[in-house]
């Protein structure tokens, strides 16, 4: 049967030229390879990202507990801000009065942080790096 043969038949014949296997194997592994790399980047990207907002999550948990935990003589309001002290005694306190509000009445160790509490009653802190690099 003349349709089986690896050559043409006949002088007018279509050239059958033999495919190299490696060769083509070959591209199709590097394109493989190069389509998963950047698969694999873009999800290592993605981790990173939810990484960092995971970090942020629970540093905003641990300080919104830091927070419930300070002395306070009010009930706070949502998206009002509110000042953070530490005492002399080393515990802390959620104030009304910002700490250029004092004067020279500032009783406290030191200023720690303006906290904004958040609709999820978790805060939106700004430390006082002064405080956080002693």
């Amino acid at each position: 049967n003349p349709g089986l043969l690896p050559y043409a038949h006949t002088a007018g014949g279509a050239v059958i030229r033999p495919e190299d296997m490696g060769k083509i194997k070959g591209r199709s592994v590097l394109a493989m390879r190069q389509q998963t790399d950047r698969q694999m980047s873009q999800l290592y990207e993605q981790m990173e990202v939810l990484a960092r907002q995971a970090k942020l999550l629970t540093q905003r948990k641990e300080m919104s507990e830091r927070i419930y935990d300070a002395a306070m003589g009010f009930e706070p309001i949502i998206n009002e801000t509110y000042y953070m002290y530490e005492k002399d005694t080393g515990t802390d306190l959620l104030s009304l009065v910002a700490p250029n509000e004092w004067g020279r009445s500032f009783k406290y160790s030191r200023f720690l942080a303006k906290c904004l509490l958040l609709a999820d009653h978790t805060w939106d802190v700004e430390y006082n790096e002064d405080a956080y690099n002693d």
